[in-house]
């Protein structure tokens, strides 16, 4: 498990998060002032006002990941109180997402209003990207191929969007149905060649389908800025010990695949159909109930899915110093279940009022 570099492969992280009203719950549009209230953490804003960012630095150790999220959190955190906000790591508001956002005053965001309208008037999705180095587009394009039938697993992990206009949506992450009205979404397709990836990108835009490469959508894409790969799917986290626990997981699972790529070893590509039928399952259920085996497609325990993923990448894992940490995260995922369960509870137990606790002091 190399890097170019030496040492592990190299990753990074990009958090968003919502900003609610500390009384209400609404969203409200205070990025500017938690912006200028962070002169010394990296803080941008995001489609709406009601949204902030940030992203870890070019990683090589968990460690250097966690310290980074957590220092942000803590003065955003304290940055939001003063502003009578709640810094809220949910996938979607749990109210307020029937009322239009205020679009963040960039030609591009304005742009995009344009082109997508409702589509995106609404569109308060929240989430965590994870970014893993790849040693070429064309072995890019071959690791999302052999990540296609692991990646529902990991929207299972990290489902944390269950509450949506006040009421529970039967689905451990809403956020990831409604990913699926973009024109580019879900899963992509399969590619021989960074040539050909890059071809169908351009088409998209010649056509006008998107407006440029931002806008793809899809669940995992090849990055235009850096020589990653980057996985969307996943919703914003509770904690951002689960963030970094769930980001070295995804590297241990494209170190494999690099590994696999460049040894020539033979892909068995799932159907793409029970693809985005798996994926839908694990938006569903979560870990509260049954997924589709990566291995067999045969509908079982969560719990036995998840220990599938984990034996496949536990010699990456082990190898850049992670096993332990994510054995940690597991286990107690497994035996408390992804965060969209404690939402959950929380909010059966105290509203709304119970929710913006629960983000207050989840990553404490």
């Amino acid at each position: 498990m190399v890097s170019t570099q030496g040492g592990p492969r190299h990753f990074g992280v990009e958090e968003e998060y919502l900003l609610l009203d500390a009384k209400t719950g609404l969203p409200r549009d205070a990025a500017q002032q938690m912006i200028a209230a962070l002169p010394d953490l990296r803080a941008e804003v995001e489609y709406f006002e009601s949204q902030l960012e940030t992203a870890t630095p070019i990683c090589t150790y968990a460690n250097e990941a966690e310290d980074t999220l957590l220092a942000f959190r803590a003065g955003a955190a304290h940055a939001a109180t003063n502003l009578g906000v709640v810094l809220a790591s949910t996938g979607l508001p749990p109210v307020g997402g029937d009322k239009h956002g205020t679009v963040t005053k960039k030609p591009r965001y304005k742009a995009i209003e344009k082109d997508l309208g409702t589509l995106v008037s609404r569109y308060y999705s929240t989430g965590t990207h994870v970014h893993v180095e790849v040693p070429s587009r064309d072995v890019g394009v071959d690791v999302m191929a052999r990540m296609a039938r692991w990646s529902p697993l990991l929207v299972a992990l990290t489902a944390n969007s269950p509450i949506h206009l006040g009421e529970p949506t039967g689905f451990a992450s809403w956020r990831y149905l409604t990913m699926m009205q973009w024109p580019t979404a879900g899963y992509p397709p399969y590619f021989e060649t960074g040539a050909d990836y890059d071809v169908m990108i351009e088409q998209f835009m010649r056509s006008g389908i998107v407006l440029d490469t931002g806008v793809v959508n899809w669940s995992i894409r090849l990055s235009e800025n850096f020589p990653t790969v980057e996985l969307r799917t996943a919703d914003a986290q509770l904690d951002p010990r689960d963030t970094v626990a769930f980001a070295v997981i995804v590297r241990a699972l494209v170190d494999r695949c690099v590994a696999e790529a460049e040894s020539g070893s033979p892909r068995h590509d799932p159907d793409l159909n029970l693809v985005k039928g798996a994926h839908w399952l694990a938006a569903r259920n979560g870990l509260s109930s049954r997924l589709v085996h990566p291995l067999s497609g045969d509908a079982v325990r969560a719990a036995d899915a998840i220990a599938a993923l984990i034996e496949h990448v536990q010699d990456q894992l082990a190898a850049a110093g992670d096993l332990d940490r994510v054995e940690r995260f597991i286990e107690r995922r497994c035996a408390q279940g992804e965060p969209a369960r404690l939402q959950l509870q929380r909010f059966a137990e105290g509203g709304v009022a119970g929710l913006l606790e629960l983000y207050q002091t989840a990553d404490l």
